[in-house]
């Protein structure tokens, strides 16, 4: 079973607009076990949608098209759907009376480009759309089934979850496809590609491993696939409990989880509060935390200490250490966590002081250079990291290593 995704908006392909869309449908379409074979992007011209038809016909099961259908001048995919399944356009009445609800609703005027929305391609099953005006469109033809929908993506996810994925998976049934994500973070790809060449070398033929790294932490994707759900289930939870035997110190969580949500869990099981005290990060720590809903429980506060006197007045990092080391030190990162310790009266505290860049390194200290501490009512300790990317990505790589720390050091109280 073979998919395609089409996108169309000259705003995706200057780069105004990122393309989410096939993300989630490629996502979607991959739990129902179709193969996304390909993924195209066009600009809003009639040529371009009518050869990209052309050459997906029959060659795909399933091509799902996103955007094109809005009330204006520049949106012309359903013009050119009527003359690629030579059809002419006519007024949905069901349609139009969900438009013209929509506005009452609203209190707003009703315009004839509104109105226009519910002008759909006689030869198309419509897919109503309870989320926006614009309906989506199915089409079948030469073996291909074509499903046209709105690039707005509350919209299209609506259509896709009320009309599209029940309907595939009426139609597609026979072949099961299983992925299963495990979280790693404390290795590079090499290295990890290395510890795990026995474990792919004993993969059954119908299970895949793939790497997917970013900003330090990398996805292990295992893909199965089969006719068997049950059976196909327990081969995959086989292969992750060996993951987990085989590289038990770097992973970390499973399937979409963050470093933050897998703290999170483990300090609201400990009933354990932390706080952060962040001088190089500039409260991208903190962020990162509170991004997790129900972080208040555990979460106290923190303190950006990005100048020496908050370090000094707030933190009270004493003034000797600062001179005799230098903000970017394990000492001033040490007693910047004590310090957060004692103020918020928590179980841990995480301290950050580093060089993000581009200027402000030397040969001793070069940018990408960090110290994180983490302090606790047992102790304080502190680790040195060096990174080498730009301002914004070594923000984020210390960010998330502090974060890392900190749980592990959690882990073990």
């Amino acid at each position: 079973m073979k998919a395609e995704i089409i996108t169309i908006g000259d705003e995706i392909l200057i780069g105004q607009t990122v393309d989410t869309n096939s993300a989630w449908i490629g996502s979607e379409l991959s739990k129902l076990g179709f193969e996304i074979t390909q993924i195209t992007s066009i600009p809003d011209r009639r040529e371009s949608i009518l050869k990209i038809l052309s050459e997906v016909t029959g060659r795909a099961d399933v091509v799902i098209i996103t955007g094109g259908l809005g009330p204006t001048s520049d949106d012309i995919t359903k013009q050119t759907l009527c003359e690629f399944f030579n059809t002419t356009l006519v007024t949905n009445q069901e349609v139009l009376g969900m438009i013209e609800l929509m506005f009452q609703r609203r209190n707003l005027p009703m315009t004839e480009n509104n109105r226009r929305q519910a002008d759909v391609p006689a030869s198309c099953r419509v897919l109503f759309n309870a989320a926006g005006t614009a309906p989506g469109m199915w089409f079948e033809k030469g073996g291909t089934i074509f499903i046209s929908l709105p690039g707005v993506p509350l919209e299209m996810k609506y259509i896709m979850n009320e009309h599209v994925l029940h309907e595939l998976k009426k139609r597609f049934s026979s072949r099961i496809i299983i992925h299963k994500n495990i979280m790693t973070y404390g290795t590079f790809e090499a290295r990890l590609a290395e510890l795990l060449v026995d474990f792919e070398a004993q993969l059954p033929s119908n299970i895949k491993l793939a790497y997917l790294p970013s900003l330090g932490i990398i996805k292990l994707r295992l893909t199965g696939s089969g006719n068997n759900l049950v059976e196909l289930s327990k081969q995959i939870n086989e292969q992750v409990q060996k993951l987990y035997a085989t590289i038990p110190d770097y992973i970390y969580g499973e399937d979409e989880e963050t470093l933050e949500m897998v703290l999170g869990k483990i300090l609201k099981e400990k009933q354990l509060t932390i706080c952060t005290a962040e001088s190089c990060t500039g409260g991208m720590v903190a962020h990162m935390i509170t991004s997790v809903p129900g972080s208040s429980t555990y979460y106290k506060g923190s303190v950006i200490a990005y100048d020496n006197s908050i370090k000094k007045n707030i933190l009270k990092v004493k003034e000797k250490t600062l001179k005799e080391n230098g903000a970017v030190s394990r000492e001033v990162a040490e007693e910047m966590a004590a310090g957060a310790l004692k103020l918020f009266d928590c179980d841990f505290a995480v301290a950050t002081t580093g060089i993000a860049g581009p200027d402000g390194g030397t040969p001793e200290k070069p940018v990408g250079s960090v110290w994180i501490s983490v302090a606790s009512k047992n102790g304080v300790t502190a680790e040195k990291y060096q990174f080498l990317h730009d301002r914004e990505t070594n923000i984020k790589h210390f960010s998330i290593a502090a974060l890392n720390m900190l749980r592990l050091r959690v882990l073990v109280k």
